[in-house]
């Protein structure tokens, strides 16, 4: 018959005085590490104490008990309690709970102390977060629990948006299924059903990182940071209705996200729409209002020359006082390394402030006013940017010769064959996609690109190419000079003896958000800095030209030339009838190649990514995938040809992010590329520039970084 096995029998307990208890030498803790003596003895204080001491009897020299107590084991407690004795907030005989062993245990007293220590485990997270959970559901406060766990409120936070996060991940989450990032970037949204699709779409995903799922998660909702969020307001969309922004705890987000766009965008044009009628009060004819404001809204118009309004006599002493206090500080702080913080934000609210009073309102004739209008759209920071004093060439005051004649007061300013005609008072501009694109998500053929996307693209890469021609002086002259040959051999005009203008490209379809691109801001500013040195009136323009040195002029040269540059491939009608054809698109096209060979275009570089909004929404899902395929290899094709074409577009986008990869209507072909088969055969020889371009030609002539290039006078 089998032996029962033997019972073990537990160490006894027993309430022992402080006062006969001491630290024992076989105690292994020599580090303090964790939490500290002062915080252990207060949170005593608060909970009483949570585990008895293990103590040993010491013995005297014969072996008997000396009725005192050794402690090998909860150490830490024990020092704990010895500073509320030297604190008087605990009498030194108080009986303390121990776990008694004898002396001479078969297990040494450091066994016990290394195995207290050792076989010590933490809470997992999960139940971390349940458990303040618990304690706010039962009443305790965010303050008072960081206060109790000498955490942060922040981390309280943080744990309790965790235990928010749906049951079933965190069910996934207890058995390893996820990571504790991917679980924090399942806390931004709320929403359960959400979350439990999202993990879902990970299975099927090669992309499982947090950024992806947070990604996912905010999708369909608008940064606070958005422009048109702080347009209108944060008080002003939550007291519409809206609700509280989702919020990221875990990384910066810049405030959150709106989860209601159609809210947001009704308040920004209500919004817009007032601020509109105001501005038209003032007597104009007519008002565009709009969010973004497409490129090349203006061309074809007359700009008005407003008067600058005077500063007033308490704007100038404000603004004396201001420019003192601003030269005092820089003085003060002159010769050390840095600017405190203090000392920088306040330079810097002085700057703003004397920036706003030396920027003066121009102030127009009211008859002047009576044929323009404004524009008025959001700025990047979400201010309200008005552009005022633009005429329409419709809206041209006329005159009348002896033989009552009418003629245009203004024959050099036409709009653009495809430019809107005059409307009411008001009008949005607004961008949209035509109503004869298909949805060919579900078809297999990779088709070419639509005509649209074409066009969109290429007027991205004409500004890039425009904002890359003006910084190569050299090249501008040569384009410029191969214009004024063709102009002088091969067209006849009577309306000027220089048979040359200057024309401006009109994009007929342009991206959102061209304005804001890289180049469009580069070739605003380069505008800027040149429109500030010129004179007010053109009868003074040559003698402030002659006043520039050879390289200012070839760098205002360059500039000019550059606005003329037009690569986009527009779109032709059926039968190729209009201004435009067929083949004057493929010169066109095929000279900007040469150009931005000639310039080293680098559209990459300048910013252009292929991303949801700008192309892949306007792509069949085979030909997304024959992109990506292209970029990074037929494998992560693959891994993403299952999902449906939203989920592919946005793979995609995540994907060739970094891939330096560009559609084909935004390549530079290589020069073989510009020739025919039937001349591939050779190579091509750069064309020399005329000598005084060149910078080995002449010793005159130098570089394109500001010093002398010989100039015809």
């Amino acid at each position: 018959m089998a032996k029962a096995p033997q019972k073990i029998v537990l160490s006894g307990s027993r309430d022992i005085p402080f006062d006969r208890l001491v630290l024992s030498q076989s105690n292994v803790r020599r580090v303090n590490a964790g939490v500290s003596i002062g915080d252990l003895a207060e949170d005593i204080v608060r909970r009483t104490l949570l585990q008895s001491l293990n103590v040993r009897p010491i013995l005297d020299g014969e072996g008997q008990e000396t009725g005192r107590f050794e402690v090998p084991a909860g150490g830490r407690r024990f020092r704990a309690l010895e500073l509320l004795v030297k604190q008087k907030r605990l009498a030194k005989n108080t009986p303390i709970p121990c776990v008694v062993k004898a002396a001479n245990d078969d297990v040494s007293a450091e066994e016990d102390s290394f195995a207290e220590n050792t076989f010590r485990e933490q809470l997992h997270p999960l139940d971390q977060f349940r458990a303040m959970q618990r304690m706010i559901d039962k009443g305790e406060g965010v303050e008072s629990i960081a206060a109790h766990f000498r955490v942060t409120p922040a981390v309280v936070n943080q744990r309790l948006r965790l235990a928010k996060v749906s049951p079933k991940l965190h069910e996934i989450y207890a058995d390893d299924g996820m990571t504790l990032d991917q679980l924090m970037a399942f806390s931004v949204s709320d929403d359960h059903e959400r979350q439990e699709q999202v993990w879902e779409l990970l299975a099927h995903s090669y992309n499982k990182s947090p950024q992806f799922i947070r990604d996912k998660l905010t999708e369909g909702a608008v940064r606070v940071a958005d422009k048109r969020v702080r347009f209108i307001g944060i008080e002003a969309y939550l007291a519409a209705g809206g609700s509280e922004a989702m919020r990221d705890l875990f990384q910066p987000d810049d405030g959150g996200w709106l989860t209601d766009p159609a809210l947001l965008d009704r308040l920004v044009t209500e919004k817009l729409q007032a601020e509109g009628e105001k501005i038209g009060a003032e007597g104009w004819k007519w008002v565009a209002t709009a969010v973004d404001m497409p490129w090349g809204v203006t061309n074809g118009m007359r700009e008005l020359d407003g008067v600058e309004t005077p500063m007033p006599p308490d704007e100038e002493k404000r603004l004396a006082t201001l420019q003192d206090e601003a030269d005092a500080l820089e003085a003060e702080w002159a010769d050390a390394p840095a600017f405190p913080d203090e000392v920088n934000t306040r330079l810097i609210a002085l700057d703003e402030e004397i920036g706003a009073l030396v920027d003066r309102p121009m102030t127009f004739a009211p008859e002047d006013m009576a044929n323009a209008g404004v524009f008025v759209s959001i700025d990047s920071d979400g201010s309200l940017s008005i552009d005022r004093g633009y005429v329409r060439a419709e809206d041209e005051p006329v005159v009348h010769t002896d033989e009552e004649q009418d003629v245009d007061a203004a024959p050099d300013q036409r709009a653009e064959p495809d430019e809107q005609e005059a409307g009411s008072a008001t009008t949005v501009v607004a961008i949209g996609k035509s109503s004869d694109e298909e949805d060919d998500a579900d078809e297999e053929v990779v088709k070419p690109l639509n005509d649209r996307l074409v066009a969109e693209l290429t007027a991205w890469r004409t500004l890039a190419l425009q904002d890359a021609f003006a910084q190569s002086p050299t090249t501008a002259f040569a384009a410029v000079l191969h214009a004024f040959v063709i102009a002088s051999f091969y067209y006849a005009s009577s309306e000027s003896c220089l048979q040359i203008s200057l024309n401006k490209p009109s994009f007929g379809f342009s991206p959102t958000g061209l304005r804001d691109s890289a180049p469009a801001k580069a070739i605003a500013e380069r505008h800027k800095r040149w429109a500030d040195r010129l004179p007010d009136s053109e009868k003074e323009l040559w003698d402030a030209l002659l006043q520039l040195d050879a390289a200012e002029q070839a760098a205002l040269f360059a500039h000019c030339a550059s606005l003329t540059v037009n690569a986009q491939q527009e779109v032709v009608g059926k039968y190729g009838t209009g201004r435009i054809s067929h083949h004057m698109i493929e010169r066109r096209i095929a000279h900007s190649d040469i150009l931005a060979r000639a310039v080293g275009l680098d559209l990459v570089g300048a910013g252009w990514r292929p991303t949801v909004a700008g192309y892949f929404s306007s792509i069949t899902k085979p030909r997304i995938l024959a992109d990506v395929a292209e970029a990074k290899g037929a494998r992560f094709a693959e891994m993403i040809d299952h999902l449906k074409k939203g989920d592919i577009a946005r793979e995609a986008e995540r994907l060739l992010e970094d891939a330096s990869w560009l559609p084909e209507p935004m390549r530079t072909p290589n020069i073989a590329d510009a020739f025919s088969a039937a001349d591939a055969t050779g190579e091509e020889e750069a064309a020399p520039l005329p000598a005084f371009l060149d910078d080995e030609g002449t010793p005159e002539a130098d570089n394109d970084d500001g010093a002398p290039i010989a100039t015809a006078a």
